[in-house]
């Protein structure tokens, strides 16, 4: 295996601790070859699958516990979501610098990077494609010191190569702490490849400085789940079951029925001879807390309610008190309906 080495590892004093950082970031990498194993960890740090290893694994936000460094709707007393992990580091300078390794999750490609830390509350953050059991998956690595050098765009990746180095960058006015650097850490699918046209037609007065790599095109997936799952399961686990066996918050009708998602995640489309037969005139689609579709069923003529282009079919109120950071729906009286923030994402979806 050719080892890259992140441009800054061969500070004065540091040649030893950096090249002793990246062979210990290579100690888990057999761990992506275990039967079942799909995803691998972002850096060294295992504490994620050790009884109580919360507290080592994940880094909270200033003054809370740990388990606001964990993905969902973990902040503000759940309505401010949190679309990844963030990962603690395990390996300093002298000064108190985060130096360990940030490897590449499973084999991919890279499809952006971006190297100018004011430009996003990620700083520095790298986004690799994986084609997995049919679908499109996109792992991001946020708060990057740099990336390794040499990383280009449309480069192809193994799983535990080194890809970057942490840091703590982000344009955010509170900054991050030498305490508290981390790597931020996604699983997510990306909603739709014409973002950046989206966005021009409808948020023509927010800037876009990230095309269709915005933040907003890419809804995250729980990694903490897909890790502990495929770490218990082991041959077993599958991506595909793992997403669709997500917690549904709402269950929602389009009247669209050609739209890039369908290509990307044809996994999580299922089969309705109907729809077949008598041709395809919209999708009954299930969606989670975070506007991630993960079940999505075509309808012919016949089996559409109403006419609007979007309809609500159905709510989880129990997800939806559990979960309610997206805002996706809301109750008026005795009746839901999708809330500006939920049309928004099946517009996205179906654009």
């Amino acid at each position: 295996m050719n080892v890259a080495f992140p441009s800054g590892c061969f500070r004065p004093g540091l040649r030893l601790l950096c090249v002793g950082a990246l062979l210990l970031g290579f100690v888990a990498a057999p761990s992506f070859l275990h039967a079942g194993v799909v995803f691998g960890l972002p850096t060294a740090n295992q504490a994620i699958y050790e009884p109580d290893g919360g507290e080592r694994y994940f880094v909270g936000t200033v003054g809370k516990p740990w388990q606001t460094g964990t993905f969902g709707c973990v902040r503000s007393d759940g309505w401010k979501i949190h679309e990844g992990l963030d990962v603690r580091c395990l390996q300093r300078d002298r000064r108190g610098e985060p130096l360990d390794p940030v490897l590449a999750a499973a084999p991919g490609t890279v499809v952006y990077i971006n190297s100018h830390s004011g430009l996003s509350n990620y700083g520095n953050y790298i986004v690799l494609r994986h084609l997995i059991e049919g679908l499109e998956v996109y792992s991001l690595y946020a708060h990057l010191h740099h990336a390794r050098e040499g990383l280009h765009l449309g480069m192809s990746v193994q799983a535990g190569e080194v890809i970057a180095t942490m840091g703590r960058t982000t344009n955010t006015r509170e900054g991050i702490s030498r305490d508290r650097a981390h790597v931020h850490f996604e699983l997510d699918l990306l909603t739709n490849d014409r973002y950046a046209e989206w966005h021009r037609k409808n948020l023509a007065d927010q800037r876009n400085d990230h095309g269709d790599w915005n933040g907003f095109n890419l809804n995250g997936l729980d990694p903490r789940r897909v890790l502990l799952e495929q770490h218990r399961l082991g041959a077993q686990f599958s991506l595909v079951n793992c997403i669709r066996s997500s917690p549904e918050l709402c269950r929602v009708q389009v009247r669209a029925t050609n739209f890039p998602y369908l290509r990307r995640c044809p996994a999580l489309v299922r089969r309705n001879p109907l729809a077949e037969r008598d041709g395809v005139a919209g999708y009954e689609i299930a969606l989670d807390f975070n506007a991630v579709a993960f079940d999505l069923i075509p309808r012919s003529a016949a089996e559409l309610r109403g006419t609007g282009k979007f309809t609500l079919l159905s709510v989880n109120e129990v997800e939806q008190s559990r979960n309610p950071a997206r805002r996706l729906v809301t109750k008026k009286g005795a009746s839901w309906e999708l809330t500006k923030h939920g049309l928004n994402a099946l517009d996205l979806l179906t654009f």
